[in-house]
């Protein structure tokens, strides 16, 4: 079965300037990602993963190369475009939350669909709280909740559109190791369940492998697209 490209990287490249001159941080990199797929992107600290993943999400523009999402180059876009495209096609979730501190788990899920205009978005974000298992918690607000509970709202916040893309940067970086693996399930389970194609930027060599690729950084540059364990069960 052929799967369609849902995300490419052509060429991308980014410059920033320092006080020693022109910095790259990401180096030419170039590769496609189909629907449903999960990857990993590894490397040392400093390679350029989180930046390569900006650039991904159209969060940050690359200094040249282009990015296709959904099938729009990214780079024909103005800021409103890109938004638009993130809202409609991206979820996010990042090493430290990122959740509202004055609104509920529940109002902190239902906030996506919102914006969108979803008139389900209660009955959708409270199903959705419930698939990550945190139905009783759904008034309570983020200072109330663990660091592994947060997480598994804005994991919920981040799916309840079924986006086409999830990015995720770190996701198990700020918790316990049990803690983490829940989120790693969860994570994929929510790839295969919604066939939501899964970007995830890692440290942990077990996550990483988890996936159906692991692309390997360095120095701003790709130095492997490997198959992970994953690949080889899916045959």
């Amino acid at each position: 079965m052929t799967r369609d490209i849902v995300l490419e990287a052509r060429n991308l490249s980014k410059q920033v300037s320092s006080p020693e001159g022109p910095l790259t941080i990401v180096r030419n990199v170039s590769f496609t990602v189909t629907q449903g797929e999960s990857i990993a992107l590894v490397g040392p600290s400093g390679a350029g993963k989180s930046t390569l993943l900006a650039m991904l999400a159209g969060l940050e523009l690359p200094s040249s190369g282009d990015v296709v999402l959904a099938g729009q180059a990214l780079g024909a876009l103005d800021e409103d475009g890109r938004a638009r495209l993130r809202a409609e096609r991206v979820g996010f979730v990042f090493q430290s939350f990122h959740l509202l501190p004055s609104l509920t788990a529940l109002e902190n899920v239902m906030l996506p669909l919102e914006l969108a205009g979803r008139e389900d978005a209660r009955a959708a974000a409270t199903d959705m709280l419930g698939r990550v298992g945190l139905g009783a918690r759904a008034r309570h607000y983020p200072r109330q909740l663990s660091g592994g509970e947060q997480q598994r709202v804005a994991l919920a916040r981040a799916s309840v559109g079924h986006p086409t893309v999830l990015f995720a940067d770190e996701p198990t970086g700020n918790l316990d190791t049990a803690t983490g693996e829940r989120i790693a399930q969860l994570l994929f389970e929510l790839n295969r369940g919604s066939d939501t194609t899964l970007l995830l930027v890692t440290h942990e060599a077990a996550l990483a492998a988890r996936c159906d690729r692991v692309l390997s950084m360095d120095a701003g540059a790709l130095l492997r697209d490997v198959a992970g364990a994953a690949a080889h069960t899916h045959a």
